[in-house]
Order: C-alpha cells, then sequence, then structure tokens
C-alpha cells in the first residue's frame, strides 16, 4: 500500500545505555514472562524425563599362554572382526527378545510399540560396544579390552543386563572359537585325505609305468651305460679266452698231425699216401675257422645278428665246420678198423702204441678245449644279447622320457601338497586341542558390570539453564518486535530529534487512580497466579520423580 503524499519518513536515532535501560523497564514483564515459562518448562520437563543409568562391564582378549611360533593359530581372524561377527549374533533379534523378556524390559514401550521397535531402540541407543582398545601400547603382547555398555531407567536391571550380554559375550566366544577351529581342522583332514589318495594313484601309476618300461626310464641311463661297458669289457675277456683256446686247440691238433705223420711213416708206404694231403687240409680248414671266428667275435661286438656281415661269416663258418667234420670222419675212420700193423719190428710196434696213446690224449684235450669254447661261446652270445638288450633301452629311452617326466612331476607335486597339507593339519589339530584345554587367546572378565550410583542422564541441570536461556531470548525477541512496531516518542529525547523543536516543559501523564489500582492489582493477580502454576508446576514434577525414583 502506498503511504500518504504528505507523509515524511524519518530514521530512528541512535540509542544509548539510558534508552535501553528505559526499554527494559517498560517491557520488563516481556522478559520476565518467557524466561519464567521456559523455566517451568524445562524443570517439568527436567523432572518428568526418567533417570538412565548405564552399567558397564570390561572384557579383556587375553592372548594364547603357549607362543605363537610354537603352536600356530587356525583361526586368522583379527580380534575387532571376532568381536563385531559375536556382537551380531548377540545382539540379534532372537537374543535380545529373550533378554528383554527374561528380566521384563521397556513395560511401557511394549504396552504400546510392537516388539521390532523397541529390539530396535535397544539396539541403536542403549546398547553400547566399545571398539578394542590395548591397555598398553608399549608391549605388543599385552591384552586388548572393550567395554559392553547397557542404559536402562532402573539401575539393578541395567547391571543385570550388562552382566548377561557380558557373559553372553565370553561363551559366544567359546563356542564360536571352538567351532572355528574344529571345522578348520576337519577340513585340513579331508584335503589331507584327498590328497593322500591322489598322490597314491600318481604313485601306483609310476610304478606300472616303471614296471612296465623297466630300463628305459631317463634316470636309468648312466646304469645302462655302465653295464654295457662292463659287459663290453667282459665280452672283450671272453673272446680273448675264446681266441687263447682256439689257438690251444690248433696247437693239440697240430700235435695230433704231427705225430700221425710219425706214425704213417712207421707204417708201409702205402698205407698213408693220402694222409699228408688230408692232415695239410685240414690245417688249413682249421686256420681259416679260427680266423672266421676272430672276425665273427669283432662283427657282433658292433652290429646285430640280422647284419648281413654277421650273417656271411656265420654261413662261412658253417661251412668250414662241416668241412672238418667230414675231413675227420674220413682220417679217423680207418683209425677204427685199422687192423693190426704188420711187418713191423716190436720197437717200432712200441711206438706206434706210444703215438696212439699221446693221439687219444691230445683228442681228449680237444674235446676238452672244444667243450670249453661252447660254453665261452654262450657266455659271448649271453653277452651279446644282454648288450644288444641295453642298446635298445639307450635307444627306447628318448620315446618315455616325456610321460615318465610328467608322472614324475605330477608325483612330485602331489607329495608336496601332501607334505604341506600334513604339517598344516598336524598344527590345526595342535590349535585346537589347545582351544580345547582353554588355553588359547579367550575372553575374560576384567571388570564385572558395575552399579550406576547416579544417573548418566539426562543432565537436569543443563536442561533448566537451557529451557531458562531459551526464555529469555525468546522475551528479547518479543520486546524487540514491540519496540519495533511501537513508533510513539518516549521522552524528551525523542521530542527533540524527530519534531526539532525546543523543548518549554513537559506535562506528566494524568490517569484516574481508580484505574491505575485496577489495573496494578489485575497485574499482581495475573502475575501471582503465574506464578504459583509455575511453581505447583515445578514442586510436582520435582515431587514425582523422587516419589517415582527406584
Amino acid at each position: 500500500m502506498q503511504p500518504p503524499a504528505d507523509t515524511v519518513s524519518t530514521p530512528r536515532r541512535p540509542l544509548d545505555v539510558e534508552d535501553y535501560l528505559d526499554i527494559v523497564r517498560r517491557n520488563k514483564s516481556w522478559l520476565i514472562g518467557p524466561a519464567f515459562a521456559g523455566l517451568v518448562l524445562a524443570v517439568v520437563i527436567a523432572f518428568l524425563l526418567p533417570d538412565t543409568y548405564v552399567s558397564e562391564a570390561t572384557i579383556q582378549v587375553t592372548p594364547p599362554q603357549v607362543p605363537q611360533h610354537l603352536v600356530p593359530s587356525n583361526v586368522n581372524v583379527e580380534i575387532s572382526q571376532r568381536i563385531s561377527a559375536m556382537a551380531s549374533n548377540i545382539l540379534s533379534r532372537p537374543t535380545l527378545t529373550n533378554i528383554v523378556q527374561s528380566y521384563n524390559l521397556y513395560p511401557r514401550e511394549r504396552a504400546r510399540l510392537p516388539m521390532e521397535d523397541i529390539i530396535e531402540q535397544m539396539r541403536s541407543r542403549d546398547i553400547r560396544i566399545s571398539p578394542v582398545t590395548r591397555l598398553s601400547t608399549a608391549s605388543r603382547d599385552r591384552a586388548s579390552v572393550f567395554r559392553i555398555s547397557f542404559a536402562y531407567e532402573n539401575r539393578f536391571l541395567a547391571q543385570k543386563v550388562a552382566a548377561d550380554l557380558a557373559g553372553r559375550f565370553i561363551e559366544e566366544n567359546i563356542r564360536a572359537r571352538s567351532s572355528q577351529s574344529l571345522q578348520t581342522t576337519e577340513f585340513l583332514k579331508d584335503q589331507l585325505q584327498q590328497a593322500k589318495q591322489e598322490l597314491d594313484a600318481w604313485e601306483n601309476k609310476l610304478t606300472d609305468f616303471r614296471v612296465r618300461n623297466s630300463g628305459r626310464l631317463p634316470d636309468q641311463l648312466d646304469r645302462n651305460l655302465n653295464a654295457i661297458r662292463a659287459f663290453e669289457t667282459q665280452l672283450a675277456g671272453i673272446n680273448d679266452a675264446i681266441n687263447r683256446l682256439a689257438q690251444e686247440k690248433l696247437m693239440l691238433e697240430s700235435q695230433i698231425r704231427i705225430i700221425r705223420d710219425q706214425m704213417a711213416a712207421l707204417k708201409p708206404s702205402g698205407e698213408a699216401s693220402e694222409a699228408p694231403v688230408r692232415r695239410e687240409r685240414l690245417i688249413e680248414i682249421e686256420r681259416q675257422i679260427v680266423a672266421l671266428e676272430t672276425a665273427l667275435a669283432g662283427l657282433r661286438e658292433r652290429y646285430r645278428e640280422n647284419h648281413p656281415d654277421v650273417q656271411r661269416l656265420e654261413r662261412q663258418l658253417a661251412g668250414l665246420r662241416k668241412q672238418r667234420e667230414s675231413l675227420l670222419g674220413e682220417e679217423g675212420a680207418p683209425q677204427i678198423e685199422e687192423p693190426q700193423p704188420r711187418g713191423l719190428s716190436p720197437e717200432q710196434l712200441k711206438s706206434l702204441r706210444a703215438a696212439e696213446a699221446s693221439i687219444a690224449r691230445l683228442q681228449s684235450q680237444i674235446a676238452a678245449k672244444e667243450l670249453e669254447m661252447e660254453a665261452k661261446i654262450k657266455e659271448q652270445q649271453n653277452f651279446q644279447r644282454l648288450i644288444k638288450q641295453y642298446q635298445s633301452y639307450i635307444e627306447t629311452s628318448p620315446l618315455v622320457e616325456r610321460e615318465y617326466a610328467e608322472l614324475t612331476r605330477n608325483r612330485d607335486l602331489a607329495r608336496a601338497r601332501y607334505e604341506d597339507l600334513s604339517k598344516r593339519a598336524s598344527a590345526s589339530e595342535m590349535a585346537t586341542d589347545l582351544v580345547a584345554r582353554g588355553q588359547a587367546d579367550k575372553l575374560e572378565l576384567l571388570e564385572p558390570a558395575s552399579l550406576p550410583e547416579r544417573p548418566a542422564k539426562p543432565n537436569r541441570l543443563l536442561i533448566v539453564a537451557t529451557g531458562l536461556g531459551a526464555g529469555l531470548v525468546l522475551g528479547v525477541f518479543a520486546v524487540g518486535a514491540r519496540e519495533m512496531k511501537d513508533t510513539s516518542l518516549k521522552n524528551l529525547k525523542d521530542v527533540r530529534a524527530y519534531t526539532k523543536l525546543a523543548i518549554l516543559g513537559t506535562i506528566p501523564l494524568l490517569e484516574n487512580d481508580l484505574v491505575v489500582r485496577r489495573k496494578r492489582r489485575l497485574a499482581w493477580l495475573a502475575w501471582s497466579a503465574a506464578s504459583l502454576l509455575g511453581v505447583a508446576a515445578m514442586a510436582g514434577s520435582v515431587l514425582y520423580y523422587y516419589t517415582t525414583r527406584t
């Protein structure tokens, strides 16, 4: 709304201390009234609020009695995480419902609120669990502590509930610690059993592979080479023995031929016309046989039986042996049926009989040498077979090396896993036994639940002071609002400031005495009634507090 055109707006003059005192005198009722109302309201609220007592229990986390480096724990969970997990279980709805019903807590709230709201209020407002702290930071082996508190209007029930919560923490720690340790041990035992079965399976596979490929395994290569060298050394000795026996046999046969030549010289000339020719031929055949046997032994050391050179020499050696047998048959046959020579002197006959005895002795020696040569030849063939066998092992070794290495690697991995799990399972069993004996880290009641003597809240003095201060602030705002709306001239300073005129004199305000007395009576009546009501309200709240105090 637009002001009239002849209206003049004048700014207010600055106020001084005298003006402020004058404002207080004029509006003392507006200051005292809200302050008194705030005081009454604060006192009523402070003494109507129930006392809340806080009972606190202190629990310490003691380290294990056996050093960790001797028996390591099988539950690697930080104590703060363990306490948080236990708190989740203990502060669950079923547990808190049981506590509420057991101690008959919150009877007024249970009459008007559902149990879920009461449990949530109890969990979030009344129960406090402090973080885990160490008793001393100078030593890492000192025990850690945490505190459990419960706030309730009945101090005895507060103590009982705090003690109950502390006991539940200790019991839950024992149960959870034992359960976790036992589960860890059972898990490691199961894993150990599986690792044992896996190791046995790989061991069986490796054993079967070793049996099927005996001699071809890579780790047997040195043994095979050493065996081949040993066999070759023995074979060389056998070849030397065979050559020596062949030479000795040849010498014995030469002696027989010499003796037979002597015998032929004693006989008539017609009886032995063809004997020297057959003997010369037999000697040549014997030399060829010895040379072929020596060459064949050398070839067998380098080649197999199916080699063409070896087969060729074997065929030549077989042919020469047949020729020797036929010549020996032609020469020996007449000796058996040869009649007693005639026309010989007794001395010649005696020499002839001695020569025949020498031939028989030499032939028996030749037979012994032949038997010995046959045994050596069998040994030679046996060693040659063994050399070929071990050579085949060496040749086929790379074919099985990859599969053998894979089996060995898998077996070693399974064994390492089994040994590691065996150590872990053993350590876990000791840790579980330590828990069963009660020597592991555990929770102990350091300070039992306290019986509070004074309520922790409400702070009535603070509430009263706050209400009185709020009333004063409200009165100040009310006085300021009245002064801002009141544009009348209050004193001579206002007249001089706003009229710019000289003041010649003042006329006091004349009022009817009856009206003045009536106003004063009404004011005192109102103030008396308000004061009595306020005092009565405060006294009633104080009386209610002390009569209902437990």
